[in-house]
Formats: structure tokens, sequence, C-alpha cells
């Protein structure tokens, strides 16, 4: 497995317990909105991978305000820059090392708010053109055997920001799980994960071009409601 990232010590620690679990996986520092980095990331990895078989691109955020009239362009143009600039990167770089292998797949991580209205409206729209570009390549590159795909997770209960958000308000929490989730608990990274796996391996070698929700039948992508008065 390769692994990229731009924390050294983050992207060690990943190499290191992969290692532990008996896995073999080659680490590259390096920053995404950086065309160049990623085109020798991806050459890099390939060649201590001896080629590839799958990618996964799966960096994402926004900068600026989550709402319209705080941002600028540059904010728009950062957000889109990170989310799908850099997937098209990924993907333009993997392709002469996933094509007529016969079982090339890429996945791009979108989210929630790609399909469903959510703030910030940079970020929303950045995750949504990924799921088009998902559908868009997988008919671009179908003919060399690649499949592409795109995997929308839900709010993710143990990641950073909701457990934080959990510790900080846990009532506003409670009101968020009941409200828009039927479940009435986030997904896992776990759960997410589990999918990824099967959309990337040969068990989904029938899905191609779709975009595969992992959220628990969650409604409302944020517990940060839109304003309702201007």
């Amino acid at each position: 497995m390769g692994i990229t990232g731009r924390d050294k010590q983050k992207l060690a620690g990943a190499v290191d317990a992969i290692r532990k679990h008996g896995g073999v996986a080659h680490g590259v520092q390096l920053e995404v909105t950086h065309p160049t980095e990623i085109q020798e990331g991806v050459s890099q990895i390939a060649k201590e991978l001896g080629g590839l078989d799958l990618v996964v691109a799966c960096v994402g955020g926004h900068e600026g305000s989550p709402w319209l009239m705080e941002t600028t362009s540059e904010d728009w143009t950062k957000t889109f820059q990170l989310n799908v600039v850099h997937s098209v990167d990924v993907a333009r770089a993997s392709v002469p090392y996933l094509r007529d292998t016969g079982r090339g797949s890429i996945l791009l991580i979108s989210s929630i708010t790609g399909w469903r209205p959510g703030p910030a409206s940079s970020y929303a729209a950045a995750k949504a053109a990924l799921i088009h570009l998902a559908a868009t390549l997988a008919q671009e590159l179908g003919p060399y055997r690649i499949r592409v795909n795109a995997l929308s997770p839900g709010s993710t209960g143990d990641t950073e920001g909701w457990l934080e958000y959990q510790r900080e308000d846990p009532a506003e929490f409670a009101k968020f799980l009941k409200e828009e989730l039927p479940l009435h608990r986030l997904v896992t990274v776990e759960e997410v994960s589990n999918v990824a796996c099967l959309v990337l391996s040969p068990r989904g070698s029938g899905i191609n071009g779709a975009n595969i929700t992992v959220d628990g039948g969650q409604y409302r992508p944020h517990a940060i409601r839109f304003p309702n008065s201007v």
C-alpha cells in the first residue's frame, strides 16, 4: 500500500500502523495542491510497489467562511483545487499504471454534502463535482478497463471534528442525532472503509460510475443550519 500526506509525523504513524499489522506500506510526503508533487509521488509509489491496482483520492476541506457573502473567489478556487483538481491530478498520474491490468479501480471520496445541501457552499459544490467526475471518468477510462466511482460518507462519528463537537456541546449533538439520523448514531470510519474496500475490490467489479453513500440514512449533512434571515 502507498500512502501520501503532508504531515511527516502522521504519515510515518500511518505507515508504521500498517506494517505492525503485517501489511506492506510505503509513504510519500507531498502537498496535493501541487500537481508535480502528485505526479512524482504516484510514480514513486508505483515503482516501490511494482505497479498500481487501486487508487483512492481522499483529501478534502474548504477555504474561508461557510457563507457565500463572506467568501472570496480565491477561497472558491482553493477549495476546488483541494477537492476536485487534486483528484483529477491523481487519476491522470495513475492511469498509465492502471490501464490494461484488468483490475484498475479509482475511488474519489466525496461527501453527503455533495448531494444534500449543506454548508459550506464551496465545499458542497466541489464534492458534487467529484460525484459527476467519477461518472464521467468511468465512461472515459472504461476502455482501459479502469473503474471509477465516488464514495460519499455521512458525518463520521469517530473523526476529530465530530468527537470535539460531541464533547463541547453534547446537548446539540444529541439533538442532531435524534432529528437527522434514523439510526440515532453516526457512521464510523470502519463502516466507511469497509464499503470503500468492497467498491475497490474484485467483489465490486460490477460497480462503475456510481456514487455510493455510507451515511446511515442521514438527512441533513451538518449540525450547522443555513441562516433563515438576512
